[in-house]
């Protein structure tokens, strides 16, 4: 299974937005520069992120977009899902109508049993981890700039 650019970028952006969380709105500008995604598209992936009731967006000269809820209880699945749809490596998971051969097919049993496995990966992985993984790979990659800031 491959994600296709909206939830990559999708889940860069929302990593970005709770990097700055507790800090006010991000500036799309700002938001798109930083994570070099066109305006216009990550504004387009912002909307479907708006209507989850994962991003909210503020007016106005300091405007922006900025998390609806806490990092901790934001999860990847939920990111991926309002950008992708439903997750189903196969067709006849998602609808067991598709096939005629669900019934007695164990590779149909193997698709599902992945598709599970995936949900349950990206479910379990919250924004707040995803900021700590960012924050430790900061420390190992650029110690100096850590250091600068403090």
């Amino acid at each position: 299974m491959k994600l296709s650019t909206r939830g990559r970028y999708g889940v860069r952006a929302m990593l970005e937005l709770a990097l700055n969380s507790g800090r006010g709105p991000v500036p799309l500008r700002d938001l798109a520069s930083r994570q070099e995604i066109s305006a216009k598209y990550l504004e387009q992936l912002l909307i479907p992120l708006k209507g989850a009731g994962l991003v909210k967006s503020v007016r106005g000269a300091r405007g922006g977009y900025m998390l609806a809820r806490d990092p901790q209880v934001i999860s990847l699945y939920d990111i991926v899902r309002s950008l992708e749809g439903p997750l189903a490596p196969v067709e006849c998971v998602q609808d067991p109508q598709y096939c005629d051969r669900v019934g007695g097919c164990t590779v149909h049993l193997v698709w599902g049993e992945m598709g599970s496995m995936l949900v349950d990966f990206l479910s379990n992985m919250t924004l707040a981890e995803m900021v700590e993984k960012q924050k430790e790979k900061d420390r190992i990659c650029n110690p100096q700039a850590l250091s600068a800031a403090v």
